[in-house]
């Protein structure tokens, strides 16, 4: 049965795509190396993904920074359960970003940034096409008091619009983030696509309590016929949570893992028209991430 693809999906997988390239770390981050791992329960399938990104910052004038930098997921999904199409065509999903933003500061407390990400996202198995291509892009307002020395409870806020031509939403959304360090051992963040409760044994090991959101939409360039329906592209959403850890050997290189289950996970296949075409396993699972990044 075909399902159109109803605003509150539009909303989640815009959130989804956006948990890539709009999360608080991707403003932060200038360079990371990640693995992800999901084993589907009850079931053969498997998903795989391994993230490399790089950002490089170019001082403009005094406090104000050109950033330029690209990041690649491979999504491996291993499709081993006895489906009615030839698995193969969607064995391995291709997700490139380059990234290109401008920040400076609005005045003491504020900075503004402006960033733009055209993305390939597709199977990559012929020549790209305009249908692999989609472009995302932001503006910012962040207000970051983390290093002050002058208030008891530093605390960081971002908030801004963003626009992701894979979301199928004609007009720039909402983004916020919010953080704070409540003491010596405890901080909090709230925000899509990650909040969380984190507790410091000390500067340099955190554990933490987390709630967030994953996923991907891409282009599948040979379209495949299921239920004599023809299709286009491929969509993952999850919506997870569990235990993270991070050790920092610096305060700027951190070694991180997390340990959860997924509370909803749904992997779709849909047509040009992005409806919902078939639906491949979607039992929730176990779900793992480690990495290392290199912070501001």
């Amino acid at each position: 049965m075909i399902k159109r693809f109803s605003n509150c999906n539009i909303l989640l997988v815009w959130i989804l795509v956006c948990s890539f390239h709009f999360a608080e770390a991707q403003l932060t981050d200038l360079a990371r190396l990640e693995y992800s791992f999901i084993p589907n329960r009850n079931s053969e399938d498997n998903y795989t993904r391994l993230r490399a990104s790089v950002n490089y910052p170019i001082k403009i004038k005094d406090k104000d920074y050109l950033i330029v930098g690209a990041e690649y997921n491979r999504i491996i999904l291993n499709l081993e359960d006895d489906y009615q199409f030839d698995q193969n065509n969607l064995n391995r999903l291709n997700i490139i970003d380059l990234n290109l933003g401008y920040t400076f500061k609005a005045n003491e407390n504020w900075r503004l940034g402006l960033k733009v990400n055209p993305r390939i996202a597709s199977t990559l198995t012929s020549t790209i096409t305009s249908d692999d291509i989609f472009l995302n892009g932001g503006i910012f307002a962040v207000k970051d008091r983390t290093d002050a020395k002058d208030i008891e409870k530093p605390y960081r806020f971002i908030f801004g619009l963003t626009y992701n031509t894979t979301a199928g939403v004609p007009f720039p959304l909402p983004f916020v983030s919010y953080y704070r360090r409540v003491n010596d051992k405890w901080s909090f963040s709230v925000g899509v696509p990650k909040s969380n409760l984190k507790y410091f044994f000390n500067e340099h090991n955190m554990l933490q309590v987390f709630a967030g959101l994953d996923g991907y939409f891409a282009n599948i360039q040979k379209p495949m016929l299921i239920n004599e329906r023809t299709v286009n592209n491929i969509s993952l959403s999850i919506v997870l949570g569990g235990l993270g850890y991070e050790y920092c050997f610096t305060k700027h290189l951190v070694a991180y893992s997390y340990i959860g289950y997924t509370f909803r996970l749904n992997n779709v296949l849909r047509n040009e028209n992005r409806d919902e075409v078939f639906k491949l396993n979607e039992l929730n699972a176990f779900y793992f991430r480690s990495g290392i990044k290199f912070k501001i």
